[in-house]
């Protein structure tokens, strides 16, 4: 693994749901040493606070929402990423309509996981040849592999959205660090 930490952007729509959940989630379970994690939006509101139910779910899950601000998606935060996960498929064409070049380091947040679930098909000897393996083997994710919009929703679907992000981020942040502490 290079000196450098390894860069995670989590990405929706608005930046105050899914992707600060993704956010929070994978900080708290990746190393700080060797990972960053960041979230904007393609619609981003620019320092929003977290949606409330959005930000209720975290604490039930044991995180803090409280000094989370939304940002805006941009070039700068596409380019310095070594894995961009978005919610839905949606927002991976977003993210690729900005940089055709991130292709390979931009899943669905379900995409990603499915994949590194994967041991057999998906491995790498860093969490950067992790990424390039997972990017060859795109066509063998499940179809399904988009998170929906809970905002404005009811707290069921607002429970169903954060249990499937926290499953995904353990996939992936075991996967991840793993990988870290061999490197």
């Amino acid at each position: 693994m290079s000196s450098r930490r390894f860069a995670i952007l989590g990405v929706c729509t608005a930046n105050i749901c899914r992707s600060p959940m993704i956010e929070v989630l994978l900080r708290a379970q990746l190393d700080r040493d060797q990972f960053e994690v960041a979230s904007a939006g393609v619609q981003g509101w620019n320092r929003q606070p977290m949606d409330a139910m959005a930000a209720m779910e975290l604490m039930r899950l044991g995180h803090s929402a409280t000094n989370f601000r939304s940002h805006a998606i941009d070039s700068y935060l596409v380019d310095s990423a070594d894995l961009i996960l978005t919610a839905t498929r949606v927002h991976r064409s977003e993210v690729l309509a900005m940089n055709p070049r991130a292709l390979r380091k931009t899943f669905t947040l379900m995409e990603f996981a499915a994949l590194t679930a994967l041991t057999a098909l998906v491995d790498g000897d860093d969490p950067r040849a992790l990424v390039a393996q997972a990017a060859r083997q795109r066509s063998k994710a499940p179809a399904k592999v988009d998170i929906g919009d809970p905002y404005r929703r009811s707290p069921e679907i607002h429970r169903k959205t954060a249990d499937q992000i926290a499953d995904a981020v353990q996939t992936i942040s075991s996967r991840l660090n793993a990988l870290a502490t061999v490197a």
